[in-house]
């Protein structure tokens, strides 16, 4: 299910995704390692060639705001899409950092039409 997921992902016009490596955390526990710096080579690389003129992420890590401050550098306008629970939440660095912040939330998913 999963491949099948990110085949018809791929198939999205102006969408990529990038897949980091999968580190052993525990007994039968895993996290994803690498895919921040993935994410953030391309979000600046392509925001200094003048092929974007907005870059949204899905994310709440910090680690993302050295790029957005790049990317906004480049004249790119950045929005941030997060959400919020228990354990969960956007960092303020990266709050601070992007134009504009959107909540995923309850009434952000009705409002999306498929």
């Amino acid at each position: 299910e999963m491949q099948k997921f990110l085949f018809n992902l791929n198939r999205l016009p102006r969408f990529e995704i990038r897949l980091g490596r999968l580190q052993k955390t525990g007994p039968g526990t895993f996290r994803q390692k690498g895919i921040d710096v993935l994410l953030s080579i391309d979000m600046v690389q392509i925001a200094w060639t003048n092929k974007i003129e907005k870059a949204i992420l899905l994310s709440g890590d910090s680690d993302f705001a050295p790029a957005i401050r790049r990317t906004k550098e480049a004249g790119v306008l950045t929005t941030l899409y997060y959400s919020r629970g228990p354990g969960v939440y956007a960092h303020d660095e990266l709050w601070t950092a992007c134009d504009e912040r959107y909540e995923i939330d309850e009434k952000l998913i009705n409002a999306v039409k498929i």
